[in-house]
């Protein structure tokens, strides 16, 4: 008997493209010999409607006009239990920040990747940093910036920044994926406009030293026992990994493998699995690290707790460089889910 799979797509956060682009790579590879599929897309003002047409019109965005394929209150799949499991392939605000998650907790579905607090805490930076500060991960020097603090007193504020970190430094609304809302500043002209940026998407800024550093990015699958695939180097198109040069432009490149040593890429895959189980993340994570071109010391950049599935997106590729193909993959993320249950 075929397991019934609710894969939700959209979503009214800033990466709500991404995701149908996501969702529709996973649309593709999905077995549809094992599962039977509910397609449910949310709308950026908050609809959510199952629709039964064709991919390419997830992936174009047209399934919104398609009214011969959309049936609304697609949420009724949920709060009947009509599936078995729900893949929220959702990014960034409401679907990878712990809310689609509590609600399936709620609503008692085994879902794909980490639970309510560990995809809360992942999507917060600065809450991320506060905890595995505890645990010793290395990190960027950062200043967190609030808005009421900042409308009350920029001057002191942008002076601190300059004190503690000087320049360059990243500028990254705490919420936010993709690179979204993020810029990068050499002068106080920069920060100030840069911080102006960061607020209109969050009320909490992270404003980190801007380290001369490689990007490099592990997957992590698995719930109990983690495994991590061989880590992936960004090349980046532009001065640092923006919106744009993840799925825009071309010319950034992605390294399978790294360039590490044996030895290097063992020690970073450790330090993804270990970072993975300090945030009690379950099912998938993708942990993305910065080593430093002068020293080669490694520092944790970040966590994706529903990283991205498109055709070109470095979780699936790292898997696939690893022996592990993108349907292989969505097999084992949903028997994770059946497995963890509602727990």
């Amino acid at each position: 008997m075929k397991k019934k799979i609710a894969i939700l797509f959209g979503g009214q956060s800033t990466e709500h493209e991404v995701s149908r682009v996501s969702a529709s790579s996973v649309l593709k590879n999905i077995d549809k010999t094992k599962y039977e599929i509910y397609s449910i897309g949310i709308t950026k003002d908050g609809k959510w409607l199952e629709y039964k047409g064709k991919i390419e019109n997830i992936e174009n965005g047209e399934w919104e006009s398609d009214e011969e394929n959309k049936i609304p209150n697609g949420q009724n799949i949920l709060f009947n239990k009509e599936v078995d499991v729900v893949f929220p392939v959702l990014h960034g605000l409401y679907g990878e920040d712990g809310t689609i998650q509590g609600l399936c907790k709620l609503l008692k579905i085994p879902f794909v990747g980490p639970g309510v607090l560990s995809s809360a805490l992942c999507m917060d930076k600065i809450y991320t940093k506060y905890v595995l500060e505890n645990f010793g991960v290395k990190q960027a020097d950062y200043v967190v910036v609030n808005k009421f603090d900042y409308n009350k007193d920029k001057e002191s504020i942008i002076n601190h920044i300059e004190e503690k970190l000087g320049y360059a430094v990243f500028i990254k609304p705490s919420n936010s994926g993709s690179s979204v809302g993020i810029t990068k500043a050499h002068n106080r002209e920069r920060l100030v406009s840069g911080l102006e940026e960061a607020l209109k998407y969050d009320r909490k800024v992270l404003v980190e030293t801007a380290i001369n550093a490689r990007e490099v990015e592990v997957a992590v699958l698995g719930n109990d026992e983690p495994k991590a695939a061989v880590p992936g180097e960004i090349i980046p198109a532009k001065e640092f990994y923006d919106y744009e040069a993840k799925y825009k432009n071309e010319a950034s490149k992605l390294l399978i493998p790294a360039a590490l040593s044996k030895e290097e890429e063992e020690e970073i895959k450790k330090l993804a699995v270990d970072i993975y189980k300090m945030l009690d993340c379950q099912g998938m994570s993708r942990v993305d690290f910065l080593i430093d071109k002068d020293t080669d010391e490694v520092y944790l950049n970040e966590i994706n707790t529903l990283p991205g599935f498109t055709s070109i997106s470095m979780y699936p590729k790292l898997w696939q460089a690893s022996g592990k193909g993108y349907s292989q993959l969505i097999d084992e993320l949903i028997e994770l889910a059946i497995d963890r249950g509602n727990d």
